[in-house]
């Protein structure tokens, strides 16, 4: 998985997780890995790869975080003809990693290239890596990015010629507020979740599961005056933020050993993430199922737990707020 948080063309934050990340690994803490693909789609093609429909395919899990961003975004946008995907299956081949399966409902097979497993589709493209998510080059055959932090923004903001959707997720008013609510919540929550989970020592997952709860706190108290984090539109920010929120109590609650509190015991927090599932385009690319069973399903005996049972479709008053 692929979710260093990154605005495009930095890599302030990645270069400091790379010093360091020897001694926080001794220390039993998890340390994400970093996208290696980093090139970039332009309207205008001046990057060398330009905007068109029909070119460009995503590959994806429904139950990565870092690829349902991508989805949403192309969700919310309404770039579905636009930009073609496959989803892989929420199983991982041990050796080889991500893998097609269309027997299971809600997976394809590779319809781009015909491969079976993702690492192969790296290796078209010369690159030796196995993670999702992909954005890819049907013309020149290569991997674009597999940053979705980049990812999102490319498509938010270079395929507005063809998006069914008006929405800009990205608007020049907003960015700096955006990239304050990023800045902070990607290594708090989003990835603040993967850090008590994966901890190997007790220190590591006290510190990392303190952090991630004293950053729902701190949500709740904004989501409590806010009907999204930059007010009343629906920004990058919260297609980030609902991620990790529409994995909370299904899986991390449990898996990660996130369980001080569940998600539905904030008042602003619980609605929200309801308010934002019910916005336009973002049902239709939320996978509750696919999230369980590759979480779970990878545990030794693939037992999966029976609930919680969650209406994501329960009526919220969101909408009148500011």
């Amino acid at each position: 998985m692929s979710g260093t948080d990154l605005a495009p063309k930095a890599s302030g934050s990645v270069q400091e997780d790379q010093s360091d990340k020897a001694a926080r690994r001794a220390k039993g803490e998890f340390v994400r890995g970093v996208g290696t693909a980093r090139d970039w789609i332009t309207a205008d093609g001046s990057s060398g790869y330009k905007a068109e429909p029909g070119r460009y395919h995503l590959y994806i899990a429904n139950n990565c975080p870092w690829c349902h961003r991508c989805v949403l975004t192309r969700s919310v946008k309404g770039l579905q003809d636009v930009i073609s995907m496959d989803v892989c299956w929420y199983r991982r081949d041990g050796a080889k990693g991500w893998q097609f399966n269309p027997d299971i409902p809600g997976c394809t097979v590779d319809t781009v290239n015909g491969q079976k497993y993702i690492i192969d589709i790296y290796k078209i493209g010369g690159i030796q890596q196995t993670s999702v998510p992909i954005l890819w080059d049907k013309q020149t055959k290569k991997v674009v990015n597999n940053e979705s932090a980049e990812i999102i923004r490319m498509l938010n903001c270079e395929f507005n010629e063809w998006a069914k959707e008006p929405i800009d997720l990205y608007p020049p008013k907003l960015r700096d507020e955006i990239e304050e609510f990023n800045a902070w919540i990607y290594p708090e929550l989003n990835n603040g979740c993967y850090k008590a989970g994966f901890a190997k020592s007790q220190e590591a997952y006290d510190s990392a599961v303190r952090m991630v709860f004293n950053a729902l706190d701190r949500l709740e108290k904004v989501l409590s005056k806010r009907r999204f984090l930059c007010g009343s539109q629906l920004t990058e920010a919260d297609i980030r933020l609902f991620t990790t929120l529409f994995r909370f109590d299904p899986v991390y609650v449990v898996r990660f050993k996130c369980n001080k509190k569940m998600l539905n015991d904030y008042e602003h927090l619980s609605g929200y993430v309801r308010d934002v599932y019910q916005f336009k385009g973002v049902a239709e690319a939320s996978n509750v199922e696919h999230c369980k069973q590759g979480y779970f399903g990878r545990s030794g005996n693939t037992v999966v737990p029976a609930g919680p049972d969650i209406d994501f479709n329960q009526p919220t008053e969101r909408s009148k707020m500011k």
